[in-house]
């Protein structure tokens, strides 16, 4: 039987409602371009009272222990605490466009994902999206297109190619006008959403967080 990712489950609740207060799969911390330690990310976390989480800082991986140990401690004070789902964010080249992947539940110390926690974006063949994607699913790992209607190519175009190179999904809900408090770009994301459903993407969302909280940002 073919590996079935417990994330698939997850991913297949996500609607427009579900973030930020019980999903949040895309958010930043000091450990790359981010403003909260990774233990005050996982403090604002629980204090949302989030369900599933992944910090995807630029090619790194940092934070994760340090997210998950303030977690356990939160548990161990008595609290419901988020599951946490590995996760990076990883540029590469797709359609001639340098875009970002959502690398989310790989397994975090497998050699494929290695040239890609590196803290800076690879050079070469492995920029290539076939490469980050054959990477990331080598970890067991899902590989989704961030944003798709953040880039200077039509997301159409962009999330197509992404299919034809085995992409698990995309990050259908977003906050393209970047607001205070996160709310997904209606009409944009729908349109997203809908090309997904015909593509037979999962899909993500998420704040995209680099501020002081998980909420917007």
């Amino acid at each position: 039987m073919p590996f079935k990712h417990p994330l698939r489950a997850v991913l297949e609740q996500v609607t427009a409602t579900t973030c930020p207060k019980r999903f949040n799969f895309h958010c930043h911390t000091l450990c790359s371009d981010g403003s909260l330690t990774p233990e005050a990310l996982a403090d604002e976390a629980v204090k949302i009272g989030l369900e599933h989480f992944a910090v995807t800082d630029h090619h790194s991986l940092e934070a994760y222990p340090l997210v998950q140990k303030r977690l356990d401690y939160h548990r161990s004070a008595g609290s419901n605490v988020p599951k946490l789902w590995t996760g990076t964010e990883v540029s590469c080249v797709l359609e001639n466009c340098l875009v970002h992947v959502l690398a989310l539940g790989y397994e975090p110390n497998h050699g494929a994902m290695e040239p890609y926690l590196q803290g800076d974006t690879v050079v070469g063949e492995q920029l290539g999206a076939a490469a980050v994607v054959e990477a990331i699913q080598a970890a067991n790992g899902l590989a989704l297109l961030a944003h798709p209607a953040r880039y200077r190519i039509n997301f159409k175009l962009l999330m197509r190619a992404a299919s034809e190179l085995g992409f698990d999904g995309a990050e259908t809900w977003y906050d393209y006008e970047m607001q205070p408090r996160w709310r997904p770009s209606e009409h944009v994301c729908e349109r997203v959403a809908d090309l997904a459903m015909d593509l037979n993407f999962l899909q993500s969302c998420g704040t995209d967080s680099h501020g002081l909280s998980l909420l917007g940002r």
